[in-house]
């Protein structure tokens, strides 16, 4: 499955300070009297779920040397993680543009400037990383869907959500058609006057429609994590509703999938993936039949009706949502009601707070180390045990020290001129 990644107030890549530093612009929690610590804490550990499984999809052993439970955490790593990223990415979205009430006014233009700033930096830093690793590098995609999302900041979490699912159910057979129409001479054409293809592998055609993160299919879960973000994740009540609705999509995508595209079509699927050096979650998408993929313009219209890793179709994009949901929802209640494992999960936590320095990280130590970066072709456990457990040590001294992870200071940094907007 082609994969991705990662920024933080992006998504995923994202920029949360660490929970102590609630108190941040970007985390206030507006309106509600005082939503739970557990609440963003949950969200941070979320975070750092889908820096973990991006690790599983790009160190750890691909899908077809693995077996048991092991194959279990690769499958689900490899697609979900990138995808709870984007996720994430939407609900970062509303951490700058206002909690559970938008801000408006003058709080409300700095806001919006602030994330066009933040989608600019990403989309100059994607590029920068993509010159060296490739198109799976995800920063440049989150950098479009920040600037897509500008006109939804302002939107109810029931519109959000509607205009969610009807991207759900609409994009994938409309990047299916364009890709048909989208032949070799015509991408061409267009990438010649492509400044950033001329740069890296990733031109404005592959950030919109056929790359690894396309735009136009992967907005369902940058708008639907904004929905997440509008409600009070704090509510026993919003968390079974949640809880109820994330495996109802879930089962349902999934299972109607199974049903008529075949029983081994989701497996074997990530296992061709897997097996042709694809990467994971963040990364490319290995496992995947990418409607989205300008490598394979010519996927029969059977290939709408399967929900593996990646593929950009309905069903994959409901499944996923559903699991993302399930995930986020899960890690709410689990920090809010067990405050031991809280305690005990902190530095994990951490490395949640700081997801773009550990995305962009991962692939520099990657290189420093000589190993493929971006591919899964360890066939031991061992690397990618190690790169967890640098990453919670380093997450874990550094927010001893510092409010953000060193990436996120300058992202943060970058978007001080917001502040002056009038």
């Amino acid at each position: 499955m082609t994969q991705t990644q990662p920024p933080q107030e992006t998504s995923a890549p994202q920029e949360n300070s660490p929970p102590q530093s609630r108190t941040s612009p970007e985390s206030a929690a507006p309106a509600s009297p005082g939503p739970s610590m557990g609440r963003l804490v949950g969200v941070d550990l979320a975070r750092a779920l889908a820096v973990f499984g991006m690790y599983v999809v790009h160190i750890g052993p691909p899908l077809s040397a693995t077996s048991g439970v092991a194959s279990w955490i690769r499958y689900i790593s490899d697609g979900h993680s990138s995808v709870l990223f984007a996720t994430l990415a939407g609900f970062s979205l509303m951490l700058l543009a206002g909690r559970r009430e938008p801000k408006t006014g003058l709080a409300g233009r700095q806001a919006r400037a602030r994330i066009a700033i933040r989608a600019v930096v990403l989309l100059a830093l994607g590029t920068v990383m993509a010159m060296e690793y490739g198109g799976v590098i995800i920063l440049g995609f989150y950098g479009v869907y920040f600037l897509l999302a500008l006109p939804l900041v302002r939107l109810s979490a029931r519109t959000l959500a509607i205009i969610a699912a009807a991207f759900a159910l609409v994009t994938p057979q409309l990047a299916f058609a364009l890709n048909a129409l989208l032949t070799p001479s015509v991408q061409q054409t267009i990438n010649a006057y492509d400044p950033l293809r001329h740069l890296s592998e990733v031109g404005v055609l592959d950030l919109l429609l056929t790359g690894f993160y396309p735009a136009l299919t992967w907005m369902s879960f940058v708008i639907a994590g904004m929905a997440l973000g509008r409600l009070d994740l704090s509510s026993g009540t919003v968390q079974r509703r949640l809880a109820a609705l994330g495996a109802a999509l879930t089962a349902t995508a999934y299972g109607m999938s199974l049903l008529l595209a075949g029983g081994g079509a989701l497996r074997s699927m990530a296992e061709d993936g897997s097996s042709s050096g694809g990467s994971g979650s963040m990364p490319p998408a290995s496992g995947s039949v990418p409607l989205d993929g300008g490598s394979f313009p010519d996927m029969p219209a059977s290939s709408l009706l399967t929900a593996g890793p990646h593929s950009g179709t309905t069903f994959d994009i409901i499944g996923s949502v559903g699991v993302a949901i399930l995930v986020i929802v899960g890690a709410t209640v689990a920090m809010d009601r067990l405050p031991r494992l809280r305690r005990l999960a902190k530095p994990v936590i951490a490395v949640g707070t700081m997801s773009l320095t550990a995305y962009v990280g991962h692939f520099l130590a990657q290189s420093a180390l000589s190993m493929s970066a971006g591919t899964s072709t360890q066939q031991s456990w061992v690397p990618l045990l190690m790169f967890v457990l640098g990453a919670i040590v380093f997450a874990a001294v550094w927010s001893r020290f510092f409010r953000r992870g060193p990436l996120e200071y300058l992202l943060n940094a970058a978007t001080k001129p917001a502040k002056h907007i009038r």
